[in-house]
């Protein structure tokens, strides 16, 4: 991975840590630019979910989730956004039938 590609990543995990702080969920980077390649990107206490923080213009769901679910054991939520676009929420169906 470039440089400019984990810059362009750590940008959009601050970015959905601003977004969720300002919808009431205190979030924060979690230790996996520190080297811990096994931990969620995003650690939100108040979100049932690893979160996996994907900023870029094209994304394979799939690959993004198994990728997730790969750095836990528990449910995954890919968080994705591309330029001028909204934060996307992306989950199994079966983790959002379970929050219902």
């Amino acid at each position: 991975m470039s440089r400019m590609q984990r810059d362009k990543g750590k940008r959009g995990e601050l970015e959905l840590c601003k977004f969720l702080d300002e919808h009431g969920h205190p979030a924060e980077r979690s230790q996996q630019y520190r080297g811990n390649v096994d931990a969620p990107d995003i650690l939100c206490e108040s979100v049932p979910f690893a979160i996996e923080s994907k900023r870029c213009e094209r994304l394979s769901v799939y690959a993004a989730l198994e990728q997730a679910e790969a750095d836990t054991d528990g449910p995954v939520l890919v968080c994705h956004r591309r330029n001028g676009k909204h934060w996307l929420a992306i989950l199994r169906l079966d983790d959002l039938l379970g929050l219902l």
